[in-house]
Formats: structure tokens, C-alpha cells, sequence
């Protein structure tokens, strides 16, 4: 199989005593590449370290975290992510979006920020990875507004219903970051999948976090997008290697040269 985490921050603290032998077993359960979305300047180091490392298997993006929005620290930040734009290659804008469920005290900020950098994505032709958590139509709306027909991205971890999933599929050029909670059995996920056709869906861990059955409440790793992989596979009844196949085709239609 070939597999690809388009979604994974695999340059946290949480890998520090195994970080070499996670990603064997991640190239051991078929994964041929993982993207790493930046979170801010404190991991701005540790994220490029493991992309230089790694060069044909860690593929860095640069943004600032929703939740790293703070008017003290704003404009240092940004002037960091401009800077490495700049400066070197990077497969996207990300991790980049609005996040109203800690704490909506920025959330004009947020909403500034992320239409900020949407704006250097499209200066530098590069797609966006959204994180929008209880902020979908806040998200939705700035993207479709910034749509000039050459804007792409993906949402990453999507976890919404039909009609979100579909406004996604319509802005042109976006598709589903699906990752650990379709194995939830209450989610309610998979019956959404089921109703989207598989050109418009990525796969994705978010590890550290959001771990699929069997692994639920352990750290997820990269290794584990298989999971979500055979569950994908189980929901639209078709064999695994076929969803390997048209996930990973979907990634590298998003990321394009990066992918």
C-alpha cells in the first residue's frame, strides 16, 4: 500500500523517546509520506529539523495555530511564517483556521489572521490545512470569499455533517481531512462518508491526538492511518488498497509538486 498522513504533528514533545522508531512503523504499515503542519515559533525549530532529516518523508507546512492567536504575540508570528515563506519550500499554508471551542475572546483576531494568511497562500500558489473546530461556517464563509478559482486546501479533521462536507466539495479545489473519529462509534462520520464520493477525501492522523480504534486514548502515530484507511475502505465496500490508491492520488492532486 501507499499511504499518505496529510495531517500529523510528529515534531511534539510526545515523540521524543521513540521518534525514529514511529516512523519505521509508519513506513512498515505503508506510509510513504507525512505532512507536518506548524503550530508556531516554539516548534518552528523542531518541525524543520525533522523535515530536513527526513526530507523525502516529513513534508513541512508553515502557518500559525488558531490557538497560538494572541495580540501580544501576533505580529512576531506572522512575521516568522512570512519570513519562512519566504525563505525555503513548504507544501502549504497550515495549520491555519479558527478555533472557538477553548476560547472565542480572539475570535475577531482569528478570523483576521486566518484571511491573512489565505491571502499568502495565494501569493505563493500554495494550498491551505484548516482547522476549524466549532467554527465551520466562520471558516467556510472566509474561504469562499477568497475564492478566486485558484484557492485549494483541505479541512482537516472534518468532523461535521452532509451539508458542511458538501459546501466543502463546492468551493472547488478542497477536500475532507479524514482521520481517527470515522472509527468512532458514535460519531456518526461514517454515515456522512458514505455519502461522499472518495475524489474528494484525504487521509490524515493528527497525531499525537484523536487516535483511532483499537488505539483510542493512546498516543496516535502515523502508523495508525491504516486504521483509518480499512475503516474508510469498510464504510464505502471497497478493498483497502483501493482507498490507499485514490486517497493517496488525492493528495498529490492537492499538494501537487510536494506531494
Amino acid at each position: 500500500m501507499n499511504l499518505i498522513d496529510t495531517h500529523a504533528h510528529l515534531y511534539v514533545d510526545a515523540f521524543n523517546n521513540d521518534r525514529e522508531a514511529m516512523l519505521e512503523r509508519a513506513r512498515a504499515a505503508g506510509v510513504s509520506k507525512v505532512y507536518l503542519p506548524h503550530i508556531d515559533s516554539e516548534t518552528t525549530k523542531t518541525l524543520l529539523d525533522l523535515a530536513d532529516a527526513h526530507p523525502d518523508f516529513c513534508i513541512p507546512m508553515m502557518g500559525l495555530h488558531p490557538c497560538s492567536v494572541d495580540p501580544a504575540t501576533i505580529e512576531a508570528e506572522m512575521k516568522n511564517v512570512e519570513s519562512l515563506l519566504a525563505s525555503r519550500s513548504f507544501a502549504a499554508v497550515g495549520e491555519i483556521g479558527i478555533d472557538l471551542y477553548w476560547d472565542k475572546t480572539h475570535a475577531g483576531l482569528q478570523k483576521e489572521i486566518f484571511a491573512r494568511h489565505i491571502d499568502l497562500a495565494l501569493q505563493y500558489d500554495l494550498p491551505i490545512a484548516i482547522h476549524s473546530r466549532q467554527a465551520f461556517r466562520e471558516c467556510i464563509e472566509i474561504v469562499a470569499a477568497k475564492q478566486n478559482g485558484k484557492l485549494r486546501g483541505v479541512f482537516h479533521c472534518f468532523v461535521d455533517g452532509l451539508n458542511e462536507a458538501r459546501e466543502v466539495i463546492a468551493l472547488g479545489g478542497f477536500y475532507l481531512g479524514i482521520g481517527g473519529v470515522l472509527t468512532y462509534k458514535n460519531s456518526g462520520l461514517d454515515a456522512v462518508i458514505r455519502e461522499i464520493d472518495l475524489q474528494h477525501i484525504v487521509l490524515e492522523t493528527d497525531a499525537p491526538y484523536l487516535p483511532p480504534v483499537p488505539h483510542r486514548g493512546k498516543r496516535n502515530e502515523t502508523a495508525y492511518v491504516a486504521h483509518v484507511a480499512q475503516k474508510l475502505a469498510d464504510v464505502h465496500e471497497l478493498a483497502v488498497e483501493e482507498i490507499s490508491r485514490i486517497t493517496s492520488h488525492n493528495a498529490g492532486l492537492l499538494f501537487g509538486k510536494a506531494s
